[in-house]
């Protein structure tokens, strides 16, 4: 009988599951998703603790360990800024590798796993074993690493060794070569051995891997880590024998891999490519990052934040573009009450979001979101391109390589052929920005010496509310 409610409430979180990732795919139910997924989990949570494979003895462990889990939860979601959203994502994904380690270990060391199978039975559920811990190894070390760039504690400068594929082919080798005596292995000692050196081998790959990826290829990272952090957490479904686990995994598995080819389409990179490393470098290089490129040349002209003011009061057709500049000021609730005095002047007002604007997927939106931006004046790359040479202002603030008019104008550049927002087709464009300083490819931006462009230096926050006084003056 409770095997039997186990399985129905498997089945009702997995559709929760489903529908939550349904509700995800639009800002304007993603609320309704929200809410799927966590009546989903807590489902699946009380399903298994009330499950045949927990005894009563295991209750305060598991409580326990709830409540700790929980508290930690509740205290970084206080004081975790929208900010540094981008750096906690890929720190719960190390928490996710981390788990699928640990499960394997786990299970390794427990005679009672193995006694009640069969011979061939066992011999899939050391494969299980084996994949599980060295997905949840390079999940984990990778991750750390992705939180370290991100939250600047680490540069964002790829790392390429000398011969760094070479040293890949022989990480894999050996992963290989002792997967093979883990499998042909008798006993939980001789076991161990192999299974540590791919332990070891798989943490210094994820290293590896991650410290190759450059600051601009930050985005694809995040959604491909999670997209491992659900095949390792469907890994552990197995090695556990639980169905939603394994249904739960390969969801957020397959949509991370989904996402990641996407955010590499909005960079015109490939996957292997982004793997591969050596594409951007830290903000403050400002120096090309694939070689040769022209500097451009002209004039910048530089415009108050009054004048700003005036150019937004006679426009009648606006786009504002955001960027990781925005978030880094905390911009966005000023920059909705911008939008809010100009559109209660008439002025037609809309945001163009680049797929990889900020530091993870959907960054932007996220931030637009918190500032209550209504969503239907929100719009995707693709849907507003068209509209700038009809438009009077194209605002951009923080900005950078997502607007840089070199990936179609310089075939040698770095990000040549990469799809941008057309800012500087606007009649005219406002760039805020705190210095000249290139974005995370390290490419000079043309769009700076634009005749038609302005740049507004400063911190945006603080010139954002400069232009909110101005306009109601």
């Amino acid at each position: 009988m409770t095997s039997s409610l186990s399985t129905v409430a498997y089945l009702a979180a997995t559709i929760l599951f489903i529908l939550c990732l349904g509700g995800l795919s639009n800002p304007e139910t993603s609320r309704r998703g929200n809410l799927y997924g966590i009546i989903g989990m807590a489902i699946a949570v009380l399903a298994t603790i009330f499950g045949p494979q927990v005894t009563a003895a295991g209750f305060p462990y598991i409580l326990g360990a709830m409540v700790i889990g929980a508290a930690i939860g509740l205290y970084a979601a206080r004081i975790v800024q929208m900010t540094q959203m981008p750096e906690l994502v890929a720190l719960m994904h190390s928490l996710v590798g981390l788990a699928a380690m640990l499960v394997g270990y786990a299970n390794l060391v427990d005679p009672a796993v193995a006694a009640t199978m069969t011979p061939a039975e066992n011999t899939i559920h050391e494969i299980e074993m084996y994949l599980g811990v060295l997905i949840g190894a390079v999940t984990f070390s990778g991750s750390l690493i992705a939180f370290g760039k991100l939250s600047a504690r680490i540069s964002g400068k790829p790392v390429l060794l000398p011969g760094r594929h070479w040293i890949n082919l022989a990480g894999l080798l050996i992963v290989l070569v002792f997967g093979y005596r883990f499998v042909a292995a008798h006993g939980i000692a001789e076991a161990m051995t192999p299974m540590i050196v791919m332990t070891i081998v798989a943490l210094l790959f994820g290293v590896h891997m991650v410290m190759a990826i450059g600051g601009a290829d930050m985005p694809v990272v995040v959604s491909m880590l999670n997209s491992y952090s659900g095949w390792a957490a469907a890994a552990t479904g197995f090695m556990l024998s639980n169905d939603l686990l394994i249904v739960t995994g390969a969801l957020v598995g397959s949509s991370g891999a989904i996402l990641s080819y996407i955010m590499c389409r909005a960079m015109n990179r490939k996957f292997l490519a982004v793997i591969a490393g050596g594409f951007g470098t830290d903000s403050s290089a400002g120096k090309p990052a694939g070689g040769g490129t022209a500097q451009p040349a002209g004039d910048v002209h530089p415009i108050t934040a009054a004048e700003t003011a005036e150019l937004l009061r006679e426009a009648k057709n606006v786009i504002i573009v955001p960027g990781y500049g925005m978030a880094v000021a905390q911009a966005q609730h000023t920059v909705y009450e911008i939008t809010k005095a100009l559109r209660e002047r008439g002025v037609n007002v809309r945001f163009g979001i680049h797929p990889v604007a900020g530091r993870m997927p959907g960054h932007m939106n996220v931030l637009l979101a918190e500032a209550k931006v209504p969503y239907d004046i929100v719009f995707e790359m693709d849907e507003l391109n068209e509209d700038f040479p009809d438009t009077d202002v194209a605002m951009v603030i923080g900005a950078n390589d997502i607007v840089n008019p070199a990936a179609q104008e310089d075939p040698t550049s770095p990000i040549a052929g990469m799809p941008v927002l057309e800012v500087w087709k606007a009649k005219n464009s406002v760039v805020m920005k705190r210095s000249m300083a290139s974005g995370y490819a390290g490419v000079d931006n043309p769009l700076f010496y634009k005749d038609n462009n302005h740049m507004l230096f400063g911190d945006a926050k603080k010139m954002l509310e400069e232009v909110q006084t101005a306009l109601k003056s």
